[in-house]
């Protein structure tokens, strides 16, 4: 009898301590050194995983990891890590995926939220209704007051990003002077007791134009909003410590068809992801079926009086000073630099800069289209502050996107 009981022990034993170990080789083929480089190892091949920790190989020192469930079916999907690499560098990592536990805590480097009003706080920045989905039908009167600050919010260290529940999606963007973490404290709405400690505040006055970066339909002539839809939905996959990931999902968008005037409406979903360290955000746009006869529009808003760059092959940029509101008496005028890189791949055509755009028309032969946004505010002590720094930083910002990190796993 003892001995069963020793065998049963045994193998509760094994099942609570069941765990998988793989080794990544991370190098860095440029001769610049990178830093907070995010290493991202799908698991679809591994079970059950609920935890997870990552050593520096050759020293076993941790280092911040996280897990994400993408699809929200309660099963971990990806995990990401940040690493720095001198030039030319190589280095291992052990990864260790555990079939029990939850995952471990790191100190937050980025931020999401959600908030709906709360009629009985009375300051701006204080609301508590905290939500992570919402969805209204296509015939919602007003979606943009759904929600306390307008939309989802997300930010990194160096930058803050709101993104309208609305028909324009647009992004509107929050300018830093210090290098933290701030719309927990803020949200959107800096009192002038925050002003006067070096808070931040709204940069940027987007109106009906991309702002950087919104995914907008194409009519053969200039960009649509995202309507018809059956429905519109914001809502937060992640929200840290090392990457946020949020979403806008358009059901049944009637979207502009060439030579049609109707087609089979699609199912779009917008996913934002930021990772810590970065002021530039990943954007993936993911179609529920081909879309290679469409045709889409992407861009900047041609901020007022603003100097424009472009290298011809997907990036373009601009700097210039405006209002961030229509309120002129009680808002400063703004400096912003603002970029968008996209694949030569995805670009049908770079337009001409309008009063409102610097816009380019987009595909793909397949479903789904990725690009790149980035902002600076003159605000910031440790930014940009001039055209010329903003559009030399922009040239180096696209070599790294031109020779990413490699990553080898070994299982």
């Amino acid at each position: 009898m003892r001995f069963f009981i020793s065998i049963s022990m045994i193998v509760i034993s094994t099942i609570t301590f069941a765990q998988q170990t793989m080794t990544i080789n991370v190098s860095n083929p440029s001769n610049s050194p990178r830093t907070d480089q995010p290493v991202v190892i799908p698991l679809q091949q591994h079970n059950n995983i609920h935890s997870a920790l990552v050593t520096v190989s050759s020293t076993g020192q941790e280092i911040p990891c996280q897990l994400d469930d993408l699809d929200q079916d309660e099963v971990f999907d990806e995990l990401c890590f940040l690493v720095n690499l001198d030039k030319k560098e190589k280095n291992k990592y052990t990864v260790t995926l555990f079939e029990e536990g939850k995952p471990r805590e790191y100190n937050a480097r980025v931020y999401a939220e959600m908030l709906m009003r709360n009629d009985k706080v009375k300051e701006k920045n204080r609301h508590n209704n905290y939500i992570e989905s919402i969805t209204a039908r296509g015939d919602c009167a007003y979606s943009y007051n759904l929600q306390h600050h307008h939309g989802v919010d997300f930010e990194s260290e160096l930058n803050g990003i709101r993104i309208y529940f609305d028909n324009r999606q647009t992004l509107d963007l929050y300018g830093k002077f210090k290098k933290r973490l701030e719309l927990k404290e803020t949200q959107f709405y800096t009192s002038e007791e925050q002003k006067k400690q070096g808070y931040g505040d709204d940069v940027l006055w987007v109106g009906q134009t991309f702002g950087l970066g919104a995914f907008r339909g194409w009519n053969g002539k200039e960009p649509t909003l995202i309507d018809p839809v059956r429905s519109r939905t914001q809502r937060i996959i992640s929200y840290g410590p090392l990457r946020t990931i949020v979403e806008v999902i358009d059901r049944g968008w009637e979207a502009p068809f060439p030579g049609k005037a109707t087609t089979q409406p699609l199912h779009m979903t917008q996913r934002y992801i930021q990772y810590a360290g970065h002021r530039d955000t990943d954007v993936e746009i993911i179609f529920n079926r081909n879309v290679n006869q469409y045709q889409f529009s992407t861009g900047i808003i041609n901020v007022k009086n603003s100097q424009e760059f472009s290298d011809k092959k997907g990036l373009r940029a601009c700097w210039g000073t405006d209002y961030p509101s229509t309120d002129t008496i009680n808002w400063k005028r703004e400096t912003v630099g603002l970029a968008i890189c996209i694949p030569q791949k995805h670009i049908i055509s770079e337009e001409p800069a309008n009063k409102d755009n610097y816009a380019f028309v987009v595909g793909t032969q397949q479903n789904k289209i990725c690009y790149k946004i980035t902002y600076s505010s003159a605000n910031e002590e440790f930014g940009y502050h001039s055209a010329n720094e903003w559009f030399n930083f922009l040239k180096e910002w696209k070599k790294e996107i031109e020779t990413p990190i490699r990553i080898d796993i070994l299982h």
